[in-house]
């Protein structure tokens, strides 16, 4: 059995860990009884710690907001990660953050014992991060932190919602989880209105309460949200949509093509197909291109057809912005003679044999 100063430290740490506990199953982890559960959490409250408690069959304990953050309880890894995260959360897309995580890194570096200090330090020391700039309208973290906690205890969120075009209605949803891309924010939920799964941006959520009341938790759309969000990011939201084969590897294309640009899929160890939208098949053309990977439309056709066009159109501009031939000039000088290796094949100047295209 613990010793008492060191079973509360791990009562603290229980109570931390999640949001309620039954007398029971405290007592089960910690291997005392639930009398002695009642008296150490006496303990905590007699030191600061606001601990509620529920009584009857569904009862329980919850550690409450008190005045002061309690410490956390954390082991290595835990403080090592956490003080990593606080490093770099100031490239995440969410406003203010920067100064709130150093503010907050401090505090954690003043505490930690010299080794993991080390540890840490060496990690920023050794480390560049290479991160976007951040966008110029984040979410609030108050906000973002509000939607986690709806999300966590299956609360309806009301909420007034600003559109592309700066429109604004008024949302009344089941949250279920938030999504975070490397710079944006995605709250997915049912829409009561609607009835049918909805991807809200966090930055254009402005939340109304009070919320509730409580709500049965659904099925999710999809088993990955985060491919779930990507594909209604990408390509669900637009009108114009296609679908594509590139001539790269999965994991090449992958380096290149940001889950906003599409989602994609292996199709053989040489090619993948990319799903993806744009505003108008025109627009889409320059997306494809832009992407500078050999590709070939696989749906739909009229995206051939718009990219023949504008094949053609960029080939008379060509034509227009050729400079007239001088008759009197003199013609081009004879091609050199091609080099030629030991065994008799032709080889490009300056190109190892048998290399292929670039």
């Amino acid at each position: 059995m613990l010793e008492t100063s060191a079973r509360l430290l791990r009562l603290l740490s229980l109570l931390q860990a999640h949001r309620d506990w039954s007398g029971a199953d405290l007592a089960d982890r910690l291997g005392v009884t639930p009398r002695t559960v009642r008296r150490d959490v006496d303990r905590l409250r007699e030191l600061g710690y606001p601990v509620n408690a529920s009584p009857g069959t569904g009862g329980g304990y919850q550690l409450g907001a008190g005045a002061e953050l309690p410490p956390l309880l954390l082991d290595d890894d835990e403080a090592v990660a956490v003080a990593v995260g606080l490093r770099t959360a100031a490239g995440q897309g969410v406003e203010g953050i920067g100064e709130t995580s150093v503010r907050a890194l401090s505090k954690l570096e003043q505490v930690l014992p010299s080794r993991l200090r080390r540890r840490v330090g060496a990690l920023n020391a050794f480390t560049v991060p290479l991160l976007r700039a951040p966008q110029p309208q984040g979410v609030d973290p108050a906000v973002l932190t509000e939607l986690a906690d709806l999300c966590r205890d299956s609360e309806r969120l009301r909420f007034d919602y600003r559109d592309h075009g700066g429109g604004s209605t008024r949302r009344t949803v089941e949250p279920h989880r938030l999504v975070c891309t490397e710079r944006r924010w995605y709250l997915v939920a049912w829409d009561l209105d609607r009835e049918d799964w909805r991807t809200f941006r966090a930055d254009r959520i402005a939340p109304r309460p009070p919320h509730g009341p409580r709500c049965a938790p659904r099925t999710p759309p999809a088993d990955d949200l985060a491919a779930y969000v990507a594909e209604g990011v990408s390509t669900r939201a637009y009108a114009a949509q296609a679908v594509v084969r590139l001539f790269v590897p999965l994991e090449e294309a992958a380096q290149r093509i940001a889950p906003a640009d599409g989602t994609l899929e292996a199709e053989t160890a040489e090619t993948c197909l990319l799903r993806t939208g744009a505003t108008s098949l025109d627009v889409m053309v320059f997306h494809v291109l832009f992407m500078g990977m050999e590709f070939q439309v696989v749906e739909p056709a009229a995206l051939t057809e718009r990219i023949a066009a504008s094949r053609d159109l960029l080939s008379r501009a060509l034509d227009r912005g050729a400079p007239a031939a001088d008759p009197r000039a003199p013609g081009p000088p004879p091609a050199p003679r091609t080099p030629r290796t030991p065994d008799g094949a032709d080889r490009t100047p300056g190109t190892p044999s048998g290399s292929g295209a670039a």
